[in-house]
Parts: structure tokens; sequence; C-alpha cells
């Protein structure tokens, strides 16, 4: 049985207090659970704070464009599927220039994994208002206060298709673990949105203002998170953030659908690389 420290590769170099520790610690904790081997996890990463996860995690790993984290992420998982694939966004990279991708792989379902890390705040360049954001968000880039609707992540998931969603906080790491082990789990398309505090550039949505703002759903023995309409219900109350598993279905992944039973990678060619080729090619770039 694999532990936590086996996907320590090395150490972080985010703000000390920075929720991304969090997650880091969750995700450990949540791959040496389900007891993966190293090569058998690729984490897929947009641009970000959150972007240096997989320099300091143990596992194959991509760094994608702003946006395009889900992209990569899910042409990975449908080359080969026997793969564990995990992409992780802030709340900028997956609500803003990655939302048509969020929206598409709702729907189709792909057997991934998505962590949102929601720090309200464009954190890595200097604190700009984000999608989600409250209206009246002093910054940067709003100085006279954000004039825009605060986009709802969950919400929109939930109407565009998801069959799994939860959300979790840096601040608890334990539960947040729990959640993306049963993420990784989940034959489907599983969002796990982190509330993950920035505490450079958002002195608002602190790690006490969260504390005082959030309930747990997983403490209530009477929700059901198969219950589409309270799961809405519990997404649309303002005063107070739901927290664990909101939503889970189960309904067929896109894996399921087009592979069937067979599970071999897609791409089964000789993927050695021809070394001349390449080099002619690269050749043109000089």
């Amino acid at each position: 049985m694999r532990k936590d420290k086996d996907y320590h590769l090395t150490d972080p170099t985010w703000c000390a207090g920075c929720g991304n520790y969090g997650i880091f610690a969750a995700f450990k904790k949540a791959a040496a659970a389900l007891d993966l081997e190293p090569e058998q996890l690729v984490i897929v990463t947009g641009i970000g704070c959150h972007g240096r996860l997989n320099n300091y995690f143990n596992s194959y790993g991509f760094h994608a464009l702003h946006g395009r984290a889900l992209p990569v992420a899910s042409g990975i998982k449908l080359s080969n599927p026997s793969l564990s694939v995990v992409g992780i966004s802030g709340d900028g990279d997956a609500y803003s220039i990655g939302l048509g991708h969020f929206i598409h792989s709702l729907r189709r379902n792909i057997n991934i994994t998505y962590v949102v890390a929601d720090n309200r705040v464009y954190a890595l360049t200097q604190g700009q208002t984000s999608p989600t954001s409250e209206m009246g968000y002093v910054s940067v880039s709003t100085p006279y206060g954000s004039k825009e609707l605060n986009l709802n992540g969950l919400q929109l998931a939930l109407a565009s298709g998801a069959s799994f969603i939860a959300r979790g906080f840096s601040g608890n790491p334990t539960q947040l673990s729990s959640l993306i082990e049963k993420g990784m789990k989940h034959k489907g398309f599983a969002l796990v949105e982190v509330l993950s505090p920035c505490v450079i550039h958002n002195k608002i949505n602190t790690y006490q203002w969260f504390r005082k703002n959030i309930y747990n759903l997983d403490d209530d023995s009477n929700y059901d998170p198969g219950d589409k309409i309270k799961a809405w219900e519990k997404l649309s109350n303002e005063k107070k953030i739901p927290m664990g598993l909101i939503y889970v279905e189960k309904r067929p992944s896109y894996e399921d659908l087009v592979f069937g039973k067979r599970a071999e990678p897609i791409v089964s060619d000789d993927l050695s690389v021809d070394v001349p080729r390449l080099e002619k090619i690269m050749e043109k770039f000089k």
C-alpha cells in the first residue's frame, strides 16, 4: 500500500498559506488511498498558481495552455483509457477562457476528475477580478467594484449534465481528499470544486470568511445526493455555501459508449520517435 509521501516529488513554492497546499496534501492522500502507481496517473494543469502542482507531484504531468486543461486531459484518457487522468484548473482557467471546454466535457461524461481551485481572483497575474468574484468586488481590474454577476460553476455543471459534483475546502484537506477519492472512483466526469483562499490578493474570501459561510452536506443524513432538484436548491442558497458530495448519478461514460467493453488504448501504433524525421522538422524552426 502506497503512502502520501510516495507522491511527493519536491517541496512546493507557493506563497505561505496558499490554499494550494491543502489541495496538494489532499490529492496525495487520495492517490495513496487508491494505491495508484505513479505511472498510472496523469495530472493535466492549466495556467494559474495551481499549474505548478504537477511539478511537485510524483506522476506523469502535462502543463497545458490557459483554459485548455480539459481537451488535453480528454485526449489522454481517450488515447489510453487505462490511465487515471486528473485535470486541475483555477476559477479563471475553468470558468473563463476554458468555459466552453468545461460544458462539453460535462455533457460527454468523459471519465476524468476535474479539480477546480476557486480563490475568486486571478492570483497569478496580481489579483484581477475573476468570474467567481462577487459583484462589487474591488480589484486592480475593477477599482470601482465589479459590475458583473459572479458565476456559479456548480450550478452550471448541474445544468450541463454533470454526473458527479462535489465541493471541498483547502482548510479541510481530510474531507477534500475523500471527495477527490470518490471523484476518481466515479465512472464518468467528476467535478470537485475547492474553495481555496489566496492570502495575498484576496483579503475578503479568507479562511475565516469561508469557515463562517460554509456548511457540510455530508453531516445531513437526510440529504440525498441523487436528487437533482434538491441539489439545485442547495446550490441556489445565497446565504450559505454547501460543501461535500452535492450530486451524483450513474450513467454511461463517454468511453463506455465509444469502446464498449474494449479498454485497450486507441493508439496502438508504434510510438517510438523517428529521430531523423524529427530533426528534419526542427530544422525548419531554427
